[in-house]
């Protein structure tokens, strides 16, 4: 009874999943952010491309 006791009392699992959690929100963050600064980025080489083409002409 006691080694289940010991066990339960444990709080080291809950450690690891409070950090895989945070882990998990992080990256749903980031792939986010990267979303919306990959739409911004190719917009700006959009307009460099079409600039560039216009003074060549």
């Amino acid at each position: 009874m006691r080694p289940l006791r010991d066990m339960i009392a444990d709080q080291s699992g809950a450690t690891a999943i409070e950090y895989g959690l945070i882990a998990a929100i992080m990256s749903v963050a980031l792939i986010s952010g990267f979303g919306a600064l990959s739409g911004s980025v190719q917009g700006v080489f959009e307009t460099v491309t079409t600039t560039i083409t216009a003074a060549w002409s």
